[in-house]
Parts: structure tokens; C-alpha cells; sequence
């Protein structure tokens, strides 16, 4: 039985452009249901012919194949349909179908990503893994911010993703941070405005080490000239040391969480 469908599929152009050519493909993809349809109404009908011409001792019904024709067809526009769209890439008017399908591959992707993590690792996958745009070491997720934010607002900003400003509790989370952070300065969790002693954010005290600070660094300076109030709050520099600056000034910010938290 004839009837395949041929479908091309362009690269992305202009949305108008895209449209025209995904309504043309849905024209055809109707006209070769719609004969599709026809061959096997025919066929059906050259089946019950044969059957009257032909009678058997035991009467056999249609009625199968006519439920098979009526599911198929449906059946078969509903694919290419998906498949039109999702090899198109066009959001058209259905946005948030687009999304959808991105958002799936998404976490398809990071599952893959998770499952190949796992194995290298030799892992028994009960840690998880860490969400897209995370990056690992040991038992934790850390992301590393392109946007400059308040110390306030990046306190914020990891707490509304389900993690904290990070903590550097270790020389390891020392150096896998400060590998990531040499282009740029970034707030962490650690600052004294609360007690006036230097703690991290989920209060646990900071033991006070000059090697990790920069020369002269914590000076607590007011002369800052910004508003009141002296530096309370701690970030990195670009060589990995740390300094106290305004918690009012915006930079990048590194938040952190255990692998596999939501």
C-alpha cells in the first residue's frame, strides 16, 4: 500500500518563513492522509466483496480492520505532526509546547549527564546529581554566578534555590572554589554584621586564618563613602584571597548545596 509521508525539514529561518513552510507541510501531510484514507476505505470495501463473493463456513466480520483504519490514520497525523514540530524547532503559537519539549530534553540531558557521573564515579546513585549549570565536588553542588547581586540579594537568590551562600569549610572547597573564581570577584557566606564576629551564614564561627585573607584584609574600612556602616561582609578576589567589602556592593555570587537536594 502506497501513501509514505516525505517530509523536509529545513534549517531555522525567520519565523515568518517557518510558518509558511509548516503549513505547507501540513497541507500535504492532510492530502496523503485523506488518500491514505481512501486506499484503505477501498480496500476494506474489496475485503467485504471478496467475502460475499467467496462465502466461508464461518463468517468472518470487518469490523476489526474498520477500527484498525479509524485508529491508524489519527494515529499517524498525530506523529508527524510531533515530529514536524519538534524537528522544526518553532515555537509558532504554541509557546509553551516548545518549552515543554525543551524543558524534557533538558532533564533528559541531565539524567544522561547524572547516570555517566554515576558510573565514572562508581556511585550507587543514592547521592543524585547536581541540577544543569551546577558544578560538582565531593558531596556538593556549587554555581557560580554571572550576575552581580547585593550580598543581601545573593543570600537570597541561593535561598530561593534551595541552597546557601557557599561555605568553605575545607582547604578542598578552598581550592575547587577559588580554581572557579580567578576572572572575577564573588560574595560567600561569610560576614559579621549579625554579631560582629566573623561567622558563616548558617552561624557557624569562622576561625580567623591571615592566609586567607589579603594583605592587611579584614581593615573593616568606612571610608568607603557609599552610606554608613563599615565592610561587614566578606567576598574573593581574583588571586583566591579573601576581603571584607560593603555588603551593599554588587558582584557575582557562589551558591552551594548537597548533591542531590531539590
Amino acid at each position: 500500500m502506497s501513501g509514505r509521508f516525505h517530509i523536509k525539514i529545513e534549517k531555522k529561518t525567520s519565523p515568518q518563513k517557518t510558518t509558511r513552510f509548516f503549513f505547507i507541510q501540513l497541507q500535504q501531510v492532510r492530502k496523503q492522509t485523506k488518500t491514505m484514507t481512501c486506499q484503505l476505505r477501498m480496500k476494506e470495501q474489496d475485503e467485504s466483496v471478496q467475502w460475499i463473493d467467496e462465502p466461508q463456513p464461518v463468517p468472518v466480520s470487518v469490523s476489526g480492520v474498520s477500527r484498525f483504519t479509524r485508529l491508524m490514520v489519527p494515529a499517524l497525523a498525530a506523529t508527524v505532526f510531533l515530529v514536524l514540530i519538534i524537528n522544526l524547532g518553532v515555537s509558532l503559537s504554541e509557546t509553551l509546547k516548545q518549552l515543554s519539549v525543551t524543558d524534557s530534553l533538558s532533564s533528559s540531558l541531565t539524567s544522561i549527564n547524572c547516570s555517566l557521573e554515576q558510573i565514572l564515579n562508581n556511585s550507587s546513585g543514592l547521592e543524585g546529581c547536581c541540577p544543569p549549570d551546577w558544578k560538582l565536588s565531593g558531596l556538593s553542588c556549587y554555581f557560580f554566578s554571572r550576575s552581580a547581586l547585593s550580598w543581601n540579594d545573593s543570600r537570597a537568590w541561593c535561598e530561593d534555590h534551595e541552597s546557601h551562600l557557599v561555605i568553605l569549610s575545607s582547604d578542598r572547597d578552598w581550592d575547587f572554589v577559588t580554581h572557579h573564581t580567578r576572572s572575577n570577584f564573588f560574595w560567600v557566606g561569610l560576614s559579621d554584621w549579625r554579631t560582629g564576629t566573623w561567622e558563616w551564614v548558617d552561624q557557624t564561627p569562622y576561625s580567623m586564618d591571615s592566609r586567607q585573607w589579603g594583605p592587611g584584609q579584614p581593615d573593616n574600612w568606612t571610608g568607603h563613602g557609599i552610606r554608613p556602616g563599615d565592610e561587614d561582609c566578606a567576598h574573593l578576589r581574583k588571586d583566591g584571597r579573601l576581603n571584607d567589602r560593603h555588603c551593599i556592593h554588587q558582584m557575582r555570587f557562589i551558591c552551594q548545596k548537597l548533591r542531590g537536594d531539590a
